[in-house]
């Protein structure tokens, strides 16, 4: 079952209102380190960022897709990996619907490790699941012993002080689960918002209540697909409630299923990438899309944004 086909369930059992090289080869050859990895593959060729991706399967976190710059030799010292980690839509065990999105935003620079095995070429859907929010941490885990393995190729080149966690419909809801996380940096929350009743949800979803919101702790971003994306009422309505942080919602009208399979993850990439840029590397040119009166987002086409407590 897609996402999509997931959330319509919802929708239509009246449980939810109306309303996720060779170079490099080289590279890691001239440093030795012993490969974890068991797989790996190439999205979109590696994305448009500077860091050429690759989508790969570690045998130290085989529940998990990792994506990652081809060439970690640019990385260490002062130049590190924020990370981000990922949740599906219907919290499926695969991110198999979002891997050009996920190349795209690694392809600038970020570790990226979402929930589930790495999917084979073609795939559509995922086996098992529905998973959990506790995948989101194992993903953190995972990362902070990674940059301190001396065996690992991630060793040292990670910034384990910045890392966003990130998901899209009910791999959202599992992202604002852990948000409250002291290691959390910054939240995305694509096509997905806490449900009015926290009992509402089919099972497997995170039975969160509006008051979870209060735990949240960082600046936090909603991209949501406008009127037409059945999650957009409590996106918004979850938007409308958080007071206390840097808030930005995003809206474009393409519906529930965003942009995520478009080319290098479409419009819902560049503004989840600028987001982190600013947030996790605090990248004053990205920023300019979010700051401002009008903001650059707001200058976009077919973008509608509202913002509180960012300049």
């Amino acid at each position: 079952m897609t996402h999509i086909q997931f959330w319509l369930f919802i929708a239509t059992a009246g449980l939810l209102p109306v309303l996720s090289s060779a170079q490099s080869a080289n590279a890691d050859k001239a440093i030795q380190l012993p490969s974890a990895e068991t797989a790996n593959r190439t999205v979109e060729y590696g994305g448009s960022g500077q860091y050429k991706a690759l989508m790969t399967s570690d045998k130290t976190l085989p529940t998990h897709t990792v994506f990652r710059p081809k060439d970690l030799s640019a990385f260490g010292g002062k130049a590190t990996l924020p990370v981000v980690v990922w949740g599906n839509g219907a919290c499926a065990n695969s991110p198999w619907e979002h891997v050009n999105f996920l190349s795209e935003v690694a392809s600038h620079g970020f570790l990226v490790i979402a929930i589930g095995p790495m999917p084979a070429e073609g795939q559509r859907g995922g086996a098992g699941g529905p998973t959990r929010s506790q995948f989101l941490v194992d993903a953190i885990d995972w990362a902070i012993a990674q940059n301190s393995e001396k065996s690992s190729r991630f060793y040292q080149k990670l910034d384990t002080k910045k890392i966003a966690v990130a998901g899209m419909s009910c791999g959202g809801l599992q992202a604002l689960e852990i948000a409250p996380d002291a290691r959390i940096s910054t939240t995305l929350i694509c096509n997905s918002g806490i449900l009015p009743d926290a009992g509402s949800g089919r099972g497997g979803m995170p039975k969160l209540a509006k008051e979870h919101l209060a735990k949240l702790h960082t600046p936090t971003i909603y991209i949501l697909g406008g009127e037409k994306d059945i999650a957009y009422k409590n996106g918004m309505d979850d938007f409308k409630r958080i007071d206390n942080l840097p808030i930005f919602a995003a809206n474009l009208n393409v519906g529930h299923g965003g942009t995520y399979s478009k080319p290098h993850g479409g419009e819902f990439a560049k503004v989840a990438t600028a987001w982190l840029q600013w947030q996790l590397k605090n990248d004053q040119e990205a920023a300019r899309m979010f700051v401002g009166e009008p903001c650059g987002l707001a200058k976009m086409e077919g973008w509608k944004v509202e913002k509180k407590n960012i300049p």
